[in-house]
């Protein structure tokens, strides 16, 4: 099996990478697929497990870690983890297409971590740390401890923003989506 490229956007929540990783994935002549996760957390609202997060139990999560299964995984919180199984990307490859990731800044330096001549790593930067708290806040979906948390994670992830490949400032959406556009098609060009 023909192993395709990993394309990884990390960013602080905000900072539109959801966005433009929707965008990307809409191109068709880029052949990408997303990743999708692992999590140990309950679905919430109207989540599918096998299209939003596979969805497991802490413990068959814990077995898949002694399995090895994981490309990378985290315990965000006590018995509450995300990951990106192997399996995954064997899914991917499988179909000749480009893996895309929308995962944070962890998961995200880990996969360049192990896939160093495969991936592209893109950190999405918001304009500032207070334009992202504007958009937190006008998305409405937040409590306040919730944004300060947010906000003070933002900080800690951004101080990683040089450890990716390219960091892509999304100042304009429009212009953002273009610009990953362009880095994405040269990327895959050089396969």
């Amino acid at each position: 099996m023909k192993k395709g490229k990993l394309i990884v956007f990390s960013a602080p929540s905000g900072s539109g990478k959801t966005t433009i990783v929707r965008y990307l994935l809409e191109q068709k002549e880029l052949h990408l697929d997303f990743s999708i996760s692992a999590t140990s957390r309950n679905k919430r609202g109207e989540e599918v497990d096998g299209k939003d997060y596979y969805f497991l139990s802490a413990a068959a999560f814990q077995q898949k870690i002694e399995e090895n299964a994981f490309v990378e995984f985290e315990e965000v919180y006590k018995n509450n983890f995300y990951g990106t199984l192997k399996s995954e990307l064997e899914r991917i490859w499988g179909l000749g297409k480009h893996v895309i990731f929308d995962i944070d800044v962890i998961g995200g330096l880990e996969i360049k971590k192990q896939f160093p001549e495969q991936t592209l790593s893109v950190f999405v930067s918001p304009p500032s740390v207070e334009e992202l708290e504007r958009r937190l806040r006008f998305r409405q979906t937040e409590t306040e401890e919730k944004i300060q948390m947010r906000i003070a994670k933002a900080e800690r992830e951004i101080a990683t923003s040089s450890q990716f490949d390219v960091i892509l400032k999304n100042y304009d959406l429009e212009n953002a989506k273009n610009d990953a556009y362009k880095l994405v098609s040269d990327y895959l060009k050089m396969i």
